[in-house]
């Protein structure tokens, strides 16, 4: 059942490329629309069959693949990766409808985006080691191109410090997990988190820093953050819309399955820095966002800040914070994608992205009305404002952090206030106020532009007035995630538990 998640999109890219590169553009769009739809339905059936009472692993697939090497073929879901699957799955469907209709070699376009939708998928169903860094490490290749062919003038400078960044990032978790199998004595690259109880606290944080370190560089969290503004800035709007929607959710997933998960001890120890940590992106990407005068990097921006409240969740590591990790974790991704489209579409209609340019676009009658309507939406969603999605997701993470980092939490509602001042200073300037000349005559929004951002503000709405339809699926397996070890009494006793450097090893 999992494997088809994977099969599915790799199938539909190579039956794309049996079809002439003579056909128009928009029959390779409707052509990888149907597998697309197909895998969207497919994983909501299985979401239909999930146990919600169940904790673990289900619809577990197991084959030896490479037994020597200690690699198997190992899938399996719960309520981490789940919510996270539907996500990708919707949010490429998206991509491909909000493609244009004239794109250059769209045969190769579309075989990328699904490669781009299997890599993902492998890298959240994953349950070896070995597996879930090949999964990760492929995904990072259509995406490449995808960037450095089809975007804007610095697309191959932008192209490449992605590809270099998440290399990097590759590298450290590897270490980590070959360091993981080395010491514990594991036989293969099975997640087994039982393992991980006869290391000592040192050296789960030798490897948890190396995991960090990478999945940090993927969330992205300051200071390995400078690769997302380029590359946001120059790719395509489908492209940014699953960069932000789904793929930095690699990081986040990663931080909870691999990080958490596996080196809960460990994790218990470092967890007071990290707090101070998520604070400190948080601060820095909203007043970052300020200064931006580019729409679309204010809104790269702001995702570091947002991505930081998931940093935050995960250090205080109690049950309602780690379901809040998961629930902020879509609630980002259907946020930054309306976001992302809606600003592309501004910036294909007027020609600038640029907000000291623009202003006037929710007139009516020659403006962009609905676009601003919808942006106003998505904005009031990002600021976390009742009724939304982003107001629970927050207002979870908040709540669950406060009773264990009181000062850190304070600090990222600090950063909430400001998303509401960068992105009033968005709206106020863009779409209030009289036309600027370059309004007058925008040529129409057609509907392949409007009904992506309709879906997805329809989405913001309903899971903010029935959030239970986004956290029920995850409840069980948040709280057998939680470290069995307070947060509080190991950070006092640790330094008498971490045991001399040479005891180490």
């Amino acid at each position: 059942m999992l494997s088809a998640l994977i099969l599915v999109p790799v199938l539909g890219a190579a039956l794309i490329f049996l079809f002439p590169a003579t056909l128009p553009s928009s029959r390779f769009r409707s052509l990888t629309l149907v597998p697309l739809t197909g895998l969207l339905l497919w994983t909501l059936a299985l979401a239909a069959q999930f146990d919600l009472t169940q904790t673990g692993m289900q619809f577990t697939e197991r084959l030896p693949w490479v037994e020597w090497l200690g690699l198997n073929y190992h899938l399996g879901v719960d309520g981490i990766s789940l919510p996270l699957l539907v996500l990708n799955a919707g949010l490429t469907l998206i991509a491909v409808f909000a493609s244009g209709p004239n794109l250059e070699r769209p045969r190769f376009y579309y075989s990328l985006l699904l490669l781009l939708n299997a890599g993902v998928s492998g890298a959240f169903l994953a349950q070896d080691l070995l597996l879930f860094f090949l999964f990760y490490e492929i995904e990072l290749i259509p995406l490449y191109f995808l960037i450095a062919i089809w975007g804007g003038k610095r697309r191959g400078y932008a192209a490449t410090k992605f590809l270099l960044y998440t290399a990097v990032s590759g590298i450290f978790i590897l270490a980590s997990f070959l360091g993981w199998v080395w010491l514990t004595g594991a036989e293969n690259f099975d997640y087994n988190p039982n393992l991980t109880a006869s290391l000592p606290v040192t050296t789960q944080l030798i490897l948890l820093a190396g995991l960090l370190v990478g999945f940090g560089i993927k969330i992205p969290i300051f200071p390995f953050h400078t690769w997302l503004p380029d590359a946001h800035v120059e790719a395509s709007t489908p492209v940014s819309v699953l960069l932000a929607g789904v793929l930095l959710k690699l990081g986040t997933y990663g931080l909870l399955r691999f990080c958490v998960g596996l080196f809960p001890e460990g994790w218990s120890v470092a967890a007071p820095t990290l707090a101070i940590w998520a604070s400190v992106s948080v601060l820095y990407g909203a007043l970052t966002a300020i200064s931006q005068q580019d729409m679309k990097k204010m809104v790269a921006y702001s995702s570091i800040a947002h991505m930081g409240y998931i940093l935050l969740a995960a250090a205080a590591a109690t049950h309602l914070s780690l379901l809040a990790a998961i629930a902020q974790s879509v609630s980002h991704g259907l946020i930054s994608a309306m976001l992302f489209l809606l600003v592309g579409v501004v910036g294909k209609k007027t020609g600038t992205r640029d907000i000291d340019k623009l202003r006037g676009l929710l007139n009516p009658e020659r403006g962009l009305p609905l676009v601003g309507s919808l942006t106003i939406v998505g904005v009031m969603a990002s600021a976390g404002i009742p009724g939304m999605v982003g107001f629970i997701a927050e207002f979870m993470v908040f709540r669950g952090s406060f009773p264990v980092f009181p000062i850190a939490t304070l600090l990222c509602l600090v950063g909430t206030g400001l998303t509401a001042v960068y992105f009033l200073l968005m709206v106020n300037r863009v779409f209030f106020g009289r036309l600027s000349d370059i309004v007058i005559d925008l040529p129409p929004v057609q509907w392949g532009d409007r009904v992506p951002a309709i879906v997805l503000a329809l989405l913001l709405v309903v899971f903010g007035l029935q959030p239970n339809w986004l956290v029920r699926w995850s409840d069980a397996e948040a709280a057998t995630l939680v470290p069995g070890y307070s947060i509080v009494e190991v950070t006092q006793t640790s330094s008498a538990e971490i045991p001399p450097s040479n005891e180490v090893f």
